[in-house]
């Protein structure tokens, strides 16, 4: 079934490479399971604040949230465990929010969830850095080696800012 679904996304841009100065908007991807997600999330706002890029950002919440839990996030922007169908595929709503177009996706979800795979293929990006890699190659630049995703996006930024 998720072959299938890989399959049925339709990719509608080209992606490659961009330079800093051709990235006019962007969208984050974060998850909420990481303890610093929060600092992680004021790094990249304030990375693309400095550099003039419209950036949006969305959470993967897939912890079991108990009836007196509150989410840490908002609604609008987290795909939770409940927008999931049984073999892990993001429900409509859920996959509308994500099909935007934007010069760059970054996905700082460090797991190999179905979710992660099927939205980043449903972001219409022209650029997009991911933190794992699987068979479908969505990710056109793969950077890894910490469980720290401040630490990655410190990485990205880096690879962002010398690519000519």
């Amino acid at each position: 079934m998720r072959r299938r679904a890989i399959r049925k996304c339709p990719r509608q841009v080209d992606t490659g490479l961009l330079p800093l100065k051709d990235i006019h908007t962007a969208i984050v991807i974060l998850n909420v399971e990481d303890q610093e997600h929060n600092a992680c999330k004021e790094d990249v706002m304030a990375f693309f604040r400095a550099h003039g890029i419209k950036s949006e950002i969305f959470f993967f919440d897939f912890r079991k949230i108990e009836k007196n839990e509150l989410l840490l996030t908002s609604i609008q922007n987290t795909v939770l465990r409940k927008d999931l169908n049984w073999y892990g595929m993001p429900n409509q709503e859920k996959i509308a929010l994500l099909q935007r177009e934007c010069d760059l996706l970054i996905s700082l979800v460090d797991t190999s969830h179905f979710a992660n795979i099927y939205s980043a293929l449903c972001v219409k990006a022209k650029f997009k850095i991911g933190c794992y890699q699987d068979d479908s190659k969505v990710f056109d630049m793969v950077i890894s080696g910490s469980d720290n995703p401040r630490k990655i996006f410190a990485g990205m930024k880096e690879i962002l800012l010398t690519i000519q």
